[in-house]
């Protein structure tokens, strides 16, 4: 279906949701409308009021947070009308799923890449803990040798630096590094293969793999990325850097991985995907995190979320400055501001810029917002800039680097190197889905119209 039609659909969807709650509620409608809006409100505040105390708030905001939609259902069902308000709230998640579908344009630049010939020396990492054992599911180490490739198994009873590992590798000879782990692996052998301005290859055997999904690789099957050994092309990306403290750079020296962890002696250290500030970071540097990870969070938040412990932050972006959020994200590239599943993807990696997002909620009324207005608000500052720095009232900070936890002395400099990383693919991907940008429901009308009028020969001159 084209853009157009799928705008028209959008629009259709919308008018009819709205029709059918006028023709079967009449006046009534009003009342669902605004029934149904102070049962998300009172939802909003009583997950606020739950995050934020202990004891018997947290008792009584849980009990509103399941009370309140459910008392909205009872009052639609004892009114006759569930079924109304059920069939309008369809057409109306028909309408916003159009309209955002409408809004993707595929059109959209993406990365450049060129062919290149295959490595003539490949050198592999490949941690056997990563992803629940997905070296060994997927026998990439076999099938790595097979193409001609080094491979080094890592020994998780045994505590090996990485980065240096890499560094070996390129002193002997290796045009080509790659790393079968997660995220935060993948980053220090980057960091080489960049400092060295050799190429970097990506094997999806991490549990998440953000960055394999954010270069379009298959995540369900990590031996695809293999075939970047015989058959790929070559990406230019960014990376990101971040110091502690008044230095500014330095060269990395990496870090050892002992059991699938990561201890950090870097100066400056790279990160792929973001670095993360304020609860986040704090609540996994907790000694209790690994054993009892939900208990640890709901004992944690109420604290952190008033400042009552934790380092209070300040960031400054570009000419940004945001006083005092409870939580910091600088990544490598923005992330897609529409994507539903959260902090997901990067449509792009060579855009130039860090992504800012500084979340700072005061109150029930600020979080609130921006639950309803879907990620909108005073309590979220979206920016980005080629430099960030993180002050805090505190000498040291935790900070989250792509999934790793570490302190690291304050200020906290975060900058960024566009094309520093020469990435290796193969040439037949799945490639990056295009994200669906936030709904826009003055762009899904012009688009509805406008693009109709030019197909029919009018409105161009």
């Amino acid at each position: 279906m084209s853009r157009r039609w799928t705008a028209r659909l959008a629009l259709a969807a919308g008018v009819a949701a709205v029709v059918v709650l006028v023709v079967f509620a009449g006046f009534g409608s009003l009342v669902l409308m605004g029934v149904g809006w102070a049962g998300l409100v009172l939802t909003a505040a009583g997950g606020w009021w739950m995050l934020t105390h202990t004891g018997w708030v947290r008792v009584l905001a849980g009990m509103l947070v399941i009370a309140a939609p459910l008392g909205v259902l009872v009052l639609y069902a004892s009114a006759g009308l569930l079924w109304v308000v059920l069939v309008s709230v369809g057409l109306w998640a028909l309408a916003v799923s159009a309209g955002r579908a409408a809004l993707v344009d595929d059109s959209a630049p993406i990365m450049a890449e060129r062919l290149v010939r295959p490595a003539e020396h490949p050198f592999l990492i490949m941690n056997p803990r990563s992803g629940g054992g997905k070296v060994g599911k997927f026998r990439l180490a076999e099938r790595a040798r097979a193409k001609g490739a080094e491979v080094v198994v890592l020994d998780p009873a045994e505590r090996q630096d990485v980065a240096e590992l890499a560094r070996r590798a390129v002193r002997e000879g290796a045009d080509l590094l790659g790393v079968a782990g997660g995220d935060g692996t993948q980053a220090l052998v980057a960091g080489v293969a960049a400092e060295h301005d050799i190429p970097f290859m990506v094997i999806g055997a991490g549990t998440r793999n953000h960055f394999a999904m954010d270069l379009g690789l298959d995540r369900e099957d990590p031996s695809t990325g293999l075939e970047a050994l015989d058959d790929a092309v070559e990406l230019r990306i960014d990376l990101g850097y971040l110091s502690g403290g008044e230095a500014t750079g330095g060269e990395p020296t990496g870090a050892e991985v002992a059991g699938g962890e990561a201890v950090d002696r870097s100066v400056e250290r790279v990160f792929i995907n973001n670095a993360s500030f304020g609860v986040y970071a704090e609540v996994v540097q907790s000694p209790a995190y690994r054993d009892d990870k939900a208990r640890t969070i709901l004992e944690m938040l109420p604290d952190l979320l008033t400042h009552q412990s934790g380092a209070v932050l300040s960031v400054r972006a570009g000419s940004l400055t945001v006083e005092g959020p409870q939580a910091v994200l600088v990544s490598n590239n923005p992330y897609a501001r529409g994507d539903s599943a959260g902090l997901g993807r990067r449509q792009r990696l060579d855009s130039g810029e860090l992504g800012v997002l500084c979340v700072g909620v005061g109150n029930a009324a600020e979080a609130t917002e921006l639950l309803l207005r879907g990620g909108q608000g005073r309590g979220l500052t979206a920016a980005t800039a080629r430099e960030v720095v993180v002050e805090a009232d505190a000498p040291v900070i935790p900070v989250g680097v792509d999934g790793e936890a570490l302190t690291l002395p304050t200020p906290v400099r975060c900058r960024l190197a566009p094309g520093a990383l020469r990435v290796r693919v193969p040439r037949h991907r799945p490639g990056v889905p295009h994200v669906a940008p936030p709904m826009d429901w003055r762009r899904v009308r012009s688009l509805a119209l406008t693009m109709g009028r030019v197909a029919a020969g009018h409105g161009t001159g």
